[in-house]
């Protein structure tokens, strides 16, 4: 039998990226343990407006974990209390009844809060822009064991590919670096023989845009690596800088 929980809810306000921001305070009465975080979001949602107020503008898309766009920080931590999941992959049932519970947008200034918990991850996407790609004549699509790639580089590159993008890294890093992101979509391209060409340029240009953006520098303090949804290995740092020096000091 399914129980029901009160939740004390404390959520972020706030209008825009130069609005004053603050924190409003709401209880919910019929939690259903089996809920989503998101869900239950959904049921205050449901609530202010049927109150007349204001709902709480929250991002979300796949809502399977995949896609990134859940990127709460929850009672101070990116994605909650739970290590490797996904915001919208959490469950009331990790809650108890009578439970406090604090919710945020992510703090950097390279993502400004859009609304509410809703923030702009652009930066991101001109990371990316800036070499996160291979060019190459695709024309028809090749045969599969055409270019031999070693398996223990092939699995490499598949667990950097599997970021999602979701910024939890940003959030819980004291410098707001997005040394992890970066490093993961640098390293699984130039791991593969398809990104060797665009190799060096890749990781200077996208490492230099990373810069622009205005997202901090890594200090090894490896809170990314603990907050990554999907368990991204700082390892990917080391390899990015590793990079970005040799390309840089050969000159080319």
């Amino acid at each position: 039998m399914s129980k029901e929980m009160t939740i004390h809810l404390k959520y972020w306000k706030q209008n825009g990226p130069n609005a004053q921001g603050h924190f409003e305070e709401y209880t919910l009465d019929n939690v259903n343990e089996h809920m989503s975080f998101l869900e239950m979001l959904d049921v205050l949602n449901e609530e202010l407006m049927l109150k007349g107020e204001e709902p709480v503008e929250f991002d979300y898309d796949c809502r399977e974990g995949i896609c990134g766009s859940c990127n709460l920080v929850i009672d101070g931590r990116a994605h909650g209390p739970k290590q490797r999941v996904a915001a919208c992959q959490l469950h009331m049932r990790n809650y108890s009844d009578g439970d406090h519970i604090t919710i945020e947008p992510p703090r950097a200034a390279s993502f400004p809060v859009i609304k509410d918990l809703v923030v702009d991850r652009s930066a991101f996407d001109r990371i990316i822009e800036a070499g996160g790609y291979v060019s190459v004549k695709t024309g028809s699509a090749a045969e599969a064991n055409a270019i031999p790639v070693e398996k223990e580089k092939a699995d490499a590159a598949f667990d950097y590919a599997t970021c999602i993008g979701c910024g939890a890294c940003v959030a819980a890093c004291p410098n707001a670096s997005a040394s992890l992101f970066t490093g993961a979509k640098i390293a699984h391209l130039n791991k593969l023989p398809q990104g060797e060409v665009e190799r060096k340029n890749r990781v200077v240009a996208m490492v230099d845009q990373m810069k622009e953006e205005g997202f901090g520098d890594c200090s090894n303090y490896a809170e990314c690596e603990a907050v990554c949804p999907v368990g991204i290995s700082i390892s990917a740092i080391a390899e990015m800088r590793r990079d970005y020096m040799k390309a840089v000091m050969s000159g080319d």
